[in-house]
């Protein structure tokens, strides 16, 4: 596992955007973890974020796109802070752009917060976690209906790997699928247990005996 995926591992459970219980997702499923990118708040923890996305874009995407897009709101922040990072890291201007949940008519008008999208774009999308693929269901038709763009890709933070809608493939795998453009993540939560399981962080194991033995049952279940 590359050294920055192990990093992103311990800055989620640092932030305390990724913990392990009982919860239950929006989906209604029972999950032994959840991810909140919300919980990345201080300016430290953007710039990170950031620089993380920014190394997982690069890898998987080079420098083969021009607009990074974060749906509303998550991927508002998300979309800049990686953007501030590409740039940063990499020595490129890239844009960021994102979508209002309502439309503007007044001022800076219009659908779009940041930059504009123009006929031939090639645009990476942005986001925390993808559970169903709902949101790209969303977002798709906003991006497309602005310009004649190229989806080069959509990168998340983790791979929850679960069934998406289909019942079968994974989430990020149904978008691959149905929208032609690969879908990647930071890290997946194979590579999580993997790197935490029965491994002390900090003077604590997050992934015990107890929780592995209730991701192994949520996957038996869930997992794709």
């Amino acid at each position: 596992m590359d050294s920055y995926k192990q990093e992103f591992i311990e800055f989620m459970v640092d932030s305390q955007a990724l913990k392990f219980g009982e919860f239950t997702l929006k989906s209604g499923r029972k999950s032994p973890f959840f991810m909140n990118a919300g919980s990345y708040v201080t300016g430290a923890q953007l710039k990170k974020l950031g620089e993380y996305y920014a190394k997982a874009i690069h890898e998987n995407f080079g420098d083969d796109f021009d607009v990074l897009f974060g749906p509303a709101y998550k991927g508002i922040p998300l979309s800049v802070a990686a953007a501030i990072a590409y740039s940063e890291l990499y020595g490129r201007e890239v844009r960021y752009c994102s979508n209002r949940k309502e439309i503007k008519d007044h001022g800076d008008t219009g659908i779009l917060l940041g930059s504009s999208l123009k006929d031939g774009d090639r645009v990476v999308m942005i986001e925390d976690v993808t559970t169903s693929g709902k949101s790209i269901e969303e977002t798709f038709p906003i991006i497309t209906a602005q310009a004649k763009v190229e989806i080069r890709g959509l990168m998340v933070s983790l791979n929850r790997m679960e069934k998406g809608q289909g019942g079968s493939l994974s989430a990020l795998d149904e978008i691959q699928e149905k929208y032609g453009f690969a879908a990647r993540s930071i890290v997946t939560m194979e590579e999580v247990t993997e790197y935490l399981y029965n491994r002390p962080y900090k003077g604590q194991v997050y992934i015990d005996d107890a929780i592995k033995a209730a991701l192994d049952e949520y996957y038996k279940i869930y997992g794709a």
